[in-house]
């Protein structure tokens, strides 16, 4: 028998970011709002803690957020949240030992391209200063629902016509593509193809170079800074402000469905049996999959819906080393010391087959890593003269991962890191590995040890998002929202779809204009799922 637990204006599932960030607004929009975190503490993937040594300290998940740092979502919650750099953004390190920086600082980073080919210097300081003429408008685009009205016509008047056709160019190139276009040497274009591979597209795959070009100029423009003290203090920033506002979390209750009546979202059921009233929305910050098929069921959702639930494609898996090192990273190359991040392993063809390999489910036997110093970027992450760090990469998303897999691919890993810093291995105090198993059960959202809530595919973007639809965060059930990052503007901690989420459920409740919004919504899903 359930039990009925008092009502609240909104429930949110899931306290990860995105789902505290959708919270924080309703609040201040005067709603009273519960939360409810399936496992022991908030957070999701913005997570820290001692996975390694004493006086330690390791982000669990994500770490570098210059999306987040750019976000005008988190900008207008203003956070109290102080952010730190590392004396260079980041470096691509070649097998051969050279090194593309990418620094604050446009004559280092200038210096570093035109070691590679000359005149790169000049053509990256071209391509900056063409980002940094649109960047304000593209980025307010980025994290507005689709379709972006007023951001998108400043944009336009910006571009004008002949810019905005150059620019919708320039968001299907490939990584390859735009970097050949653009450049002479290897070093720039390693440098974005590397930064495109924090997604989970080849440098040969259409849209691919849109996202290495928005990582490396807002690596140039702002820098990829950290919260002082661990990634922790942003999700503790937002539980603490929306807590001030009202809000309610409540942890370790897991949600097993979502309560629908007349086609209305109303609340939901806990695995402890509570039902949770909702009087104006649900707002779900979980993978669409767990929303759509787990919580709702396809009792309430039309049959195309749920027939292209199974063309869904996840991100690849991810496996993960937390490493205590007793010393600075003995880098061959003493510069790449400097970076916060640093990307090694391959040059843009390697790239190209560590892809290939993931493509055809093989395990890549020279991985590609993305490795953060987190110490260099935050002194407080480990004692003076040592280094907190860790590196990722990714796998083929797979059922299940023996141990002894895992064990073969960390030690390829640790491979890497020792041919370009010898005697990194007798410097490592302690480690933690987590394998694709380990990040879902974390953090259940990671489904498979997915860290994006779906793919970065095109096939796969703004109304295609998580699958053919509005883009929007609104459902085929009244008042239920998907807050999620399987929601456009889709992975990294920036705050977008619980924003999106948010928006919509306030123009859902605004009387009249909420009823012809609603309306105008269930009309184009009819079209869409008929």
């Amino acid at each position: 028998m359930s039990v009925l637990r008092a009502g609240s204006d909104a429930v949110v599932i899931g306290a990860g970011h995105n789902g505290l960030v959708a919270a924080n607004l309703l609040a201040d929009a005067g709603w009273s709002v519960t939360v409810l975190e399936a496992t022991a503490q908030p957070g999701g993937a913005v997570r820290s803690g001692n996975l390694t040594a004493p006086g330690y300290l390791s982000d669990l998940f994500s770490a570098f957020y210059p999306l987040g740092y750019a976000s005008p979502v988190l900008e207008k919650l203003d956070l109290d949240l102080d952010w730190v750099h590392a004396p260079e953004v980041f470096a691509h390190l070649l097998p051969d030992g050279r090194a593309a920086m990418v620094s604050r600082d446009l004559a280092t980073t200038m210096a570093s391209m035109e070691q590679f080919a000359p005149g790169d210097g000049d053509r990256w300081k071209a391509v900056y200063e063409q980002w940094t003429s649109i960047s304000g408008p593209l980025i307010e685009s980025l994290f507005t629902p689709f379709p972006p009205v007023r951001p998108g016509l400043a944009l336009l008047r910006r571009l004008r016509t002949a810019g905005a056709l150059r620019l919708a160019r320039l968001a299907m190139l490939p990584a390859r593509e735009l970097g050949a276009q653009w450049f002479r040497g290897e070093g720039a274009s390693v440098a974005m193809a590397g930064c495109a591979l924090h997604t989970d597209l080849s440098p040969e795959q259409a849209g691919s170079g849109i996202y290495g070009w928005l990582l490396a100029m807002l690596g140039q423009q702002i820098g990829w800074p950290v919260p002082r003290g661990g990634a922790q203090r942003l999700t503790d920033a937002l539980v603490r402000r929306l807590e001030a506002r009202g809000g309610r979390m409540a942890y370790g209750v897991p949600v097993e469905r979502v309560l629908i009546a007349r086609g209305r979202a109303v609340g939901v059921r806990t695995a402890d049996g509570h039902d949770h009233r909702a009087r104006r929305a649900v707002l779900a910050d979980v993978p669409a999959p767990a929303l759509f098929l787990d919580l709702v069921g396809d009792r309430w959702l039309p049959p195309r819906l749920v027939e292209d639930l199974d063309h869904f494609r996840w991100d690849g898996a991810t496996v993960k080393i937390d490493w205590a090192v007793g010393s600075k990273i003995p880098w061959s190359d003493p510069a790449v010391g400097r970076a916060g991040t640093v990307h090694l392993g391959t040059d843009l063809d390697g790239l190209t087959r560590y892809a290939g390999h993931l493509a055809l489910d093989e395990v890549p036997a020279q991985p590609f890593l993305l490795l953060g110093q987190m110490t260099t970027a935050d002194p407080t992450r480990s004692p003076a003269g040592t280094e907190s760090a860790w590196c990722y990469t990714h796998l083929p998303r797979r059922a299940s991962w023996s141990a002894g897999e895992i064990d073969e691919h960390v030690a390829r890993m640790e491979a890497t890191v020792e041919r370009h810093a010898p005697g990194f291995g007798r410097s490592v105090v302690a480690r933690n590995v987590m394998s694709p198993a380990d990040f879902e059960q974390a953090n259940p959202s990671l489904a498979g040890g997915s860290i994006g809530g779906g793919t970065s595919a095109a096939f796969q973007q703004l109304f295609l998002r998580p699958i053919p639809g509005l883009g929007r965060p609104d459902t085929p059930v009244d008042r239920l929202y998907l807050a999620s990052s399987s929601a456009h503007p889709g992975g990294g901690v920036h705050g977008g779809p619980g924003s999106n989420a948010a928006r919509a459920a306030l123009a859902r409740d605004r009387g009249v204009g909420g009823r012809a919004y609603r309306a105008a919504v269930s009309a184009t899903n009819r079209a869409i799922y008929r």
